[in-house]
């Protein structure tokens, strides 16, 4: 397959340690992969679902131990530990090793080592790295296919260096107490042992293009970011795109793939999807920021997915998807989850493998969920019907506006600008979303997650802010930064704004914005919109002084904002840019002014 050296040495070194009876060298063509699937279903890995209504779909199974990423078993391994910083684990890279190396050790005797060969990113482009996994998982490579480019190109595009991730997975006994996600950004390697959940698996996805890529990006000069990125066309056939960053329960995907409400569409407005959780981003010859989508694939949560909430990700799960943890319907062999619509199967399959129907409860009276929350699809980005005509564009697109959002019932408006870039690192750096009732613990917690990086920053976080200072100093035509809430609450905690869709009239002044089509009000945190310019024709319930409403700045719930921004930003010492420092104190200043 390849002649590389560092490969074969990389290869050898783990099947040495590892011991697995075979090694299959994976080249992402239609017949190895029909052989493969055929291999997993023969072993119970998978699940063939119905090939008529769900054609080339598979169902999974994981540990009921084992069903979402790890936070407090993910570490970044460096030599210093104060350049991992405060908001990450670590673990020195030797000490990791020797552990992970100790756990491993002949853990693949009588499985398969699979090598699997991909690039993040269109193969050949200038944004593309490439990473090689091994891993004992035909699940894996099933999802990797998917999610990535796999292609035994890639080792002709390294020709005889060494510049590629190592990841190492191996599944051992999927042990819990022994489950380690470590990524080295020093040494370009991630190891994962102990889990078989995607999300700590395909060491493409987060691991790769946001810890690891974060880390290169930072060294090189370029920006790895947990964003989603879509294209608005106007009605006379121009495209604009825009980057956006949103911690979990915001949102995200639903926005990237927007359908805009009539009084757009019927006009001539379109929107595409280039990516709906990871952007890279670099400058352009032109001065301006392009961006790619690095994945080629949806992993996204299944619970809450369907017709109303998000067409294009459901139409993207129809076919060639692997489902996981989700329901089986018995009657027809084919998925349910909890919000795909009101007419749950009345004979199914929950996602641990045990009979369930309609209206089961525990023990204790509570009802009994068929899919896990967590539940997800793995789906071709190529099924997707908003899929921009750009999203193989080796150069990127260039981006017009970042846009930074959380879920706050009472303290951001319905949407404002930062007055410049500097000031838009401030704004994605105090990112936060309070705790829904979904989430353990108390309601109304505010958490910051600046950027929506705080899992997923392979570095120092205060080096991370830095970078984007320096970004800004590069970039000649640098997008607008704005940041958006659709999530203020009326006084019986009911959502004011509709969201869905109808966030695109938000989308639309923005874009206005960008083209200097209308004036804001100044306001002590940033540029406001002026009632009139958001466009609430066609809105049933949505009055102008709703719009007024939405837009208020409390100054006192403002001023408590700033000490709860002070206390964060304590974590990162001397590390936070002075930059920071001083755009919080114009805070201060404007709200005492104000």
């Amino acid at each position: 397959m390849t002649n590389n050296k560092y490969v074969l040495d990389f290869v050898q070194k783990y099947a040495d340690l590892l011991t697995p009876d075979k090694i299959v060298w994976i080249d992402g063509s239609k017949q190895q992969k029909k052989e493969l699937i055929e291999q997993a279903i023969a072993t119970g890995e998978v699940m063939k679902l119905n090939n008529k209504l769900l054609p080339g779909c598979l169902y999974h199974r994981t540990a009921q131990n084992d069903v979402a990423r790890v936070e407090d078993r993910t570490y970044i391994c460096t030599r210093s530990k104060d350049d991992a910083g405060p908001t990450n684990n670590w673990m020195d890279p030797q000490e990791a090793y020797t552990k992970l190396d100790s756990i491993a050790k002949g853990s693949m005797k009588g499985r398969t080592m699979y090598v699997i060969p991909f690039s993040m990113g269109k193969v050949g482009s200038r944004f593309a790295k490439y990473g090689i996994e091994l891993s004992d998982s035909i699940y894996v490579v099933l999802n990797m296919m998917i999610m990535t480019r796999v292609s035994p190109k890639i080792y002709d595009k390294l020709g005889g260096t060494d510049n590629f991730v190592k990841c190492i997975h191996a599944k051992v006994n999927i042990d819990l107490e022994n489950r380690y996600i470590c990524h080295f950004p020093e040494d370009n390697t991630i190891y994962s042992i102990n889990s078989g959940y995607g999300g700590n698996v395909l060491l493409g996805k987060k691991c790769l293009a946001l810890r690891i890529a974060s880390y290169q990006g930072w060294k090189e000069g370029w920006m790895a970011e947990h964003m989603l990125i879509l294209g608005i066309q106007k009605p006379n056939g121009e495209t604009k795109y825009v980057c956006g960053a949103f911690p979990s329960a915001c949102g995200k995907t639903n926005l990237a793939m927007l359908i805009p409400p009539e009084t757009y569409t019927s006009k001539g407005y379109k929107v595409f999807t280039v990516g709906d959780d990871i952007a890279w981003l670099r400058k352009g010859r032109d001065g301006m920021l392009y961006a790619i989508n690095p994945e080629n694939g949806f992993f996204g949560v299944a619970p809450g997915t369907n017709v109303k909430s998000n067409p294009n990700a459901l139409e993207s799960t129809r076919k060639n998807t692997i489902f996981t943890n989700v329901a089986i319907n018995l009657k027809n062999n084919t998925v349910w989850w909890e919000g795909l619509d009101k007419n749950p199967p009345q004979k199914a399959l929950d996602w641990k493998g045990n009979p369930w129907h309609p209206g089961m409860v525990d023990a204790d009276g509570k009802p009994v969920k068929a899919a896990h929350p967590n539940s997800r699809f793995t789906a071709p980005i190529q099924n997707c019907p908003s899929l921009s005509p750009e999203f193989e564009n080796p150069k990127g697109v260039p981006i017009s506006a970042i846009i930074f959002g959380g879920r706050r019932a009472k303290t951001a408006p319905l949407v404002y600008e930062a007055r410049d870039w500097k000031h838009g690192v401030f704004v994605g750096s105090i990112m936060a979303s309070e705790t829904t009732a979904a989430a353990a613990g108390q309601v109304g917690v505010v958490r910051r997650d600046p950027m929506a990086m705080l899992p997923f920053c392979g570095y120092h976080m205060g080096d991370y802010f830095q970078h984007w200072l320096n970004m800004g100093k590069k970039i000649k035509n640098k997008p607008k930064i704005f940041n958006v809430n659709w999530f203020r609450t009326d006084e019986n905690g009911n959502f004011i704004w509709p969201g869905f869709g109808d966030n695109m009239r938000v989308l639309d002044w923005i874009l206005q914005r960008c083209e200097d089509a209308v004036d804001a009000v100044e306001s002590p945190i940033g540029y406001l919109p002026k009632p009139e310019d958001i466009n609430i024709e066609g809105l049933e319930g949505i009055t102008l002084d709703t719009i007024k409403g939405l837009l208020e700045v409390d100054k006192d719930t403002w001023k408590q904002e700033a000490k709860g921004i002070e206390e964060f930003y304590a974590k990162f010492g001397y590390r936070l840019p002075k930059e920071l420092r001083k755009e919080l104190k114009t805070l201060k200043s404007n709200l005492r002014k104000a």
